[in-house]
């Protein structure tokens, strides 16, 4: 009897053992633009960190081993343009009711990793860490406003004040942050010169950071001047396919300035926003080769609730315009990545953060719309089935990794 004892426990002693992985997602299409992988893959996780990525994991290897057949595995993405500083501000995105929770809104829809444009300035970013950022499963990085104020406002009023662009201030912030902090932002300047460009630039070259430019409207100064002149390589002009800029020749060609700040190395940026995507724009750009170099949401209460709903959903809108699925998840991962300074997101390798979006691909038929009311159709649609935030699973949309609740051992939580 002895024996049999000793025996029973070594056996187990050896299948703990051999358990050396905290998590084996097995049979994903991986999808890593990056490491210029693009198969099917096993991909083991342990310690919040990518273990091991093979043809072929054993599921005993692993204290849970999810079958993910037919489904992709991505890095998990990368949303370089939203707005999350939530707070009591009326008609706000800056401490305002106008941004969203960012746990709420990225987690269930793959993404792990966002940056805020812009809703905080030097003058209330201390608040915004403290109450948001160091506080979400998410991870946040910012964009640190021009305006000292931020986006208090949705009227745009504070976002005109050029007396509260105080570089020195707004770099004393960025030194306290550095971790945060991954660029400057102005947005909104409505008036006939490119006095909050240039500031933001003067605090760019300071502190050695990109900045990010929402032009505004166009009816002031010229967008061409802007792009050609001021921004610098790994400068980001979001919103790049709102109406009425002047992206095309008259031939519905991309305008040769657009493909020479492409070569100086200026990024490209989605922004879809509640009013700042339009097929008009997108197709012919997109169709003649001009791919964005990132897809982003520009999330707000505003465009969540409208025709722009969720990363994967802008992500389905570029690929129902002819983007390849690889190049659409490049341009969600990688390249925002890469952008904001943390080229080390942005991809499924051994010793990386387990940043991982699990993604289905539905085909069908599928409409999608653009903020003029227009439409286009498209075959495809990327859904989200799971998120994984540094090895942890956050959102397992059909509850692969869960077990049958009628085996007894299961305890459930009484709230």
């Amino acid at each position: 009897m002895l024996r049999i004892l000793v025996a029973a426990l070594f056996a187990c002693s050896l299948s703990v053992y051999a358990q050396q992985y905290d998590l084996v997602l097995r049979n994903g299409h991986v999808i890593d633009p990056k490491n210029s992988v693009d198969a099917v893959r096993d991909v083991a996780v342990r310690d919040g960190k990518i273990a091991a990525i093979e043809p072929s994991i054993p599921a005993s290897a692993a204290k849970k081993a999810v079958d993910i057949s037919g489904l992709y595995l991505t890095p998990g993405l990368v949303d370089i343009h939203e707005h999350v500083f939530i707070g009591l501000h009326h008609n706000a995105w800056g401490n305002g009711d106008l941004s969203v929770q960012a746990d709420v809104m990225a987690i269930p829809n793959g993404v792990t990793t966002i940056a805020d444009a812009g809703s905080s300035g030097w003058r209330d970013f201390a608040e915004f860490r403290h109450r948001i950022i160091d506080n979400s499963k998410t991870r946040i990085f910012a964009f640190l406003n021009i305006i000292g104020s931020g986006m208090v406002n949705a009227d745009d009023v504070a976002e005109q004040n050029e007396h509260d662009m105080d570089v020195d201030a707004l770099t004393k912030v960025i030194e306290q942050n550095r971790d945060i902090i991954i660029g400057i932002k102005t947005a909104h300047w409505e008036q006939p010169n490119f006095i909050s460009v240039n500031k933001a630039i003067v605090a760019g070259n300071r502190n050695h950071l990109p900045v990010m430019v929402d032009f505004g409207w166009f009816n002031n100064k010229s967008y061409e001047e802007m792009i050609s002149t001021l921004l610098r390589p790994g400068d980001i002009s979001t919103h790049v396919f709102r109406m009425p800029a002047p992206l095309l020749t008259p031939d519905g060609k991309p305008a040769p300035y657009m493909l020479q700040a492409r070569r100086r190395g200026v990024k490209f940026d989605v922004g879809h926003g509640g009013g700042s995507f339009n097929f008009a724009l997108a197709e012919p750009m997109i169709k003649n080769g001009f791919f964005p170099d990132s897809i982003s949401t520009d999330l707000h209460v505003g465009s969540a609730t409208g025709v722009m709903l969720n990363m994967p959903n802008v992500m389905s809108k570029i690929l129902a315009l002819g983007v390849p699925l690889a190049e659409v998840i490049r341009e969600s991962t990688t390249n925002p990545a890469t952008e904001i300074g943390h080229p080390e997101l942005g991809q499924i390798a051994v010793g990386s953060v387990a940043d991982i979006a699990v993604l289905r691909v539905d085909h069908g038929h599928f409409g999608y719309a653009d903020l003029a009311g227009g439409k286009v159709d498209g075959t495809e649609r990327i859904v989200p089935e799971m998120t994984i935030r540094a090895g942890h699973v956050v959102f397992d949309l059909n509850a692969r990794t869960a077990v049958p609740w009628r085996e007894g051992h299961l305890k459930y939580a009484t709230h």
